[in-house]
């Protein structure tokens, strides 16, 4: 998730020559945030932080309204209800994200065949070749926009360039709600006042050492002379500085058929040191595991458990299935497999699982008898869980479990 808070938003009009921008950068915005108040629309408007309430989770998402307070995504929750007291803090939703990814992306498939997935929320669109008949990126653009709006309820901010690092740029510019396009004879302009932050790839660490030279905006890095830049942080750095400077990037938009992998972490509110609530909370992320699989048509061959002890010390397992899954029974069974062969574990801060070793889906083989059945019935959970809500059929040893999370109060964060 951006820290942009929409105070610097800048946003094109119909008459500005888009002939030059071949490639969107599709964002949406606040994606998580946005997604969870679908379900509370009484809470539109207001500072909302995606999240678990407790002082030692932290934030996955925030509205632009909590932003504004300078609350942002990987905070810690305590000090985020510290900038912003009045935030109203609402569980993270995963499936109903999953889900509404998976629309959006769709979308994206009907405009055009070349479409870049960067992550659940975003994606590079190429439409070089739909100027014909769809018209450039004045139209696609806010065609795109209003169809993502009216059939899913969520808002896209769009980029436009004709590389893909000043169509990204120009779609954070855009946030929130707009589109934003950079024409060719405009790239310059728009870059060199914008902070070295903007410069893709340079983080808190590389933007120090910038300053140190006195390179504090594009324009700095872009009239520092290269083999300066080179000698200053190295070859590969210097030439990649050098280049994005000047809106040079050659890269194409290339098709990713899925992510990586798939995994989900927990934050407890207090150590834990019982085995079955252990297990129950590997059961929980492991569900969430395997139905993010299932809405990516993917399945995964290896499964790997984090754990984290009260001393901040965290180790993984990993096992390597012989055939590929997406049944979250296999991913819960490998799951506490690995957290069995542990043995004894001191206090447990945090747990993790996740699913890697991706490839597309395709049909069970013998690892396990049952698979095939087992994975039938997840699929109809899924349907139930899509049209009637997360709570409806859920495994016994789960709802167990969310009866006891009653009883002792929240968790940390996912």
């Amino acid at each position: 998730m951006s820290k942009q808070d929409g105070s610097n938003r800048l946003v094109s009009g119909p008459e500005v020559d888009d002939t030059t921008a071949s490639i969107l950068h599709v964002d949406l915005d606040a994606f998580f945030a946005s997604a969870s108040l679908l379900a509370r629309p009484d809470l539109a408007g207001k500072p909302v932080v995606i999240g678990h309430d407790s002082s030692r989770s932290v934030v996955t998402a925030a509205t632009y309204e909590a932003r504004k307070y300078g609350v942002h995504s990987a905070m810690p929750m305590a000090r985020a209800m510290r900038l912003c007291p009045n935030a109203i803090i609402l569980d993270p939703d995963f499936p109903l994200y999953s889900r509404l990814s998976k629309q959006v992306m769709g979308l994206l498939d009907d405009t055009s065949p070349d479409v870049e997935r960067l992550g659940i929320d975003e994606a590079f669109v190429g439409i070089a070749g739909l100027r014909r008949l769809a018209g450039g990126a004045n139209r696609i653009g806010p065609e795109l926009r209003a169809r993502i709006t009216a059939e899913t309820g969520l808002v896209a901010s769009i980029g436009a360039a004709s590389t893909k690092y000043v169509a990204k740029l120009a779609s954070s510019r855009a946030k929130p709600d707009g589109l934003l396009v950079v024409p060719d004879d405009q790239v310059i302009p728009f870059l060199h006042p914008q902070p070295v932050s903007a410069l893709w790839g340079v983080g808190p660490a590389q933007q120090e050492r910038l300053a140190r030279y006195g390179l504090h905006t594009i324009g700095d890095v872009a009239n520092t002379a290269p083999d300066r830049l080179r000698s200053w942080f190295g070859d590969a750095t210097g030439r990649h500085l050098a280049d994005l400077s000047w809106g040079r990037d050659p890269r194409a938009v290339e098709e990713r058929e899925h992510e990586k992998s798939f995994g989900h972490n927990h934050t407890f509110f207090r150590d834990v040191t019982d085995p079955v609530e252990q297990q129950g909370e590997i059961l929980r992320l492991a569900t969430g595991v395997g139905r993010r699989l299932r809405d990516a048509g993917v399945q995964a061959r290896t499964v790997t458990i984090t754990v984290r002890f009260h001393d901040f010390r965290t180790i993984t397992r990993s096992r390597t299935l012989p055939e590929a899954t997406d049944v979250t029974r296999v991913i819960v069974e490998t799951a506490w497999a690995l957290l069995e062969q542990l043995g004894q574990l001191p206090p447990v801060r945090l747990l993790g699982v996740r699913a890697s070793s991706v490839q597309g889906a395709a049909d069970h083989g013998l690892l396990w008898d049952d698979t095939a059945t087992w994975g039938s019935a997840e699929r109809a959970m899924d349907a139930v869980h899509d049209r009637f809500g997360a709570a409806t059929v859920v495994p016994a040893s789960m709802l167990r479990r969310e009866r006891k999370r009653e009883d002792t109060g929240p968790s940390g964060g996912d």
